[in-house]
């Protein structure tokens, strides 16, 4: 298990990206108080519930994880991917339940926060209130990416532009923007774009024959990250997704 799984707010590496950005040391301690370390979730465990009543956000400490929403009849539809340093559950703050169900990808852990204590917190600390603020507003400019990536784009661009978001997420958790595992299935990217599991599959293997990126299980590397962004740049938006 990571060793991450268990340092505590002040003195964990995903200090600069979660809740504790921009406060103070004895606010960062004040936080630190209110959180609670999950036990380690185990690869397909569901971390939350579509329908649940929320009491808590989670931050991702470790590991992966998928958010999605199940129609009547048991049909899936994934809606996002977690990486470490982000919170999860901002969909429940509304109506105070859960929109969406959450599973982990990967052995992980997550951070809970009581939700009452946040409040309270907030209410005490008002750069957690902004830093919240700032949470939210990378939420919606994420939703506003989802749009643009699935708006009339041929599968080429939609594959290119997933492993571009990836790639700057990587990087900003201060990894490798251009070496990373997809610990997602290929049935979740394809459900996640829009497209059906062969089709990601091909796309995948063309972009690897082509020497833009370099496949290995799991594993991709981008080989060339300029023509990886040219691939979307030069990809008209009104071009038919091809299925």
């Amino acid at each position: 298990m990571d060793t991450l799984a268990w340092t505590s707010c002040p003195d964990c590496r995903l200090v600069g990206l979660c809740l504790p950005h921009g406060l103070h040391t004895n606010e960062v301690k004040q936080l630190a108080r209110i959180v609670k370390n999950k036990r380690p979730l185990q690869t397909d465990e569901l971390l939350y519930v579509q329908g649940d009543e929320c009491q808590s956000l989670y931050a991702v400490k470790s590991g992966s994880f998928r958010s999605f929403i199940a129609n009547k009849d048991g049909t899936e539809q994934t809606i996002g991917f977690y990486l470490p340093g982000e919170l999860m559950g901002l969909d429940s703050l509304q109506y105070g339940r859960f929109s969406c169900s959450t599973v982990a990808l990967e052995t992980g852990a997550v951070c809970e926060v009581p939700l009452l204590r946040l409040n309270e917190l907030c209410a005490k600390i008002p750069g957690l209130q902004t830093q919240m603020m700032r949470i939210l507003g990378k939420e919606i400019a994420s939703d506003h990416d989802k749009i643009l990536l699935l708006g009339h784009r041929a599968a080429k661009a939609r594959m290119a532009t997933f492993l571009l978001m990836l790639s700057k997420r990587y990087g900003a958790l201060g990894f490798s923007s251009t070496v990373f595992n997809l610990s997602m299935r290929r049935q979740d990217i394809a459900n996640f774009l829009g497209l059906t599991i062969e089709t990601v599959s091909r796309q995948l293997a063309e972009l690897n024959k082509q020497g833009v990126i370099t496949v290995k299980q799991r594993g991709v590397q981008i080989n060339d990250l300029e023509l990886l962004k040219a691939l979307v740049e030069h990809c008209p938006v009104q071009t038919p997704c091809v299925k």
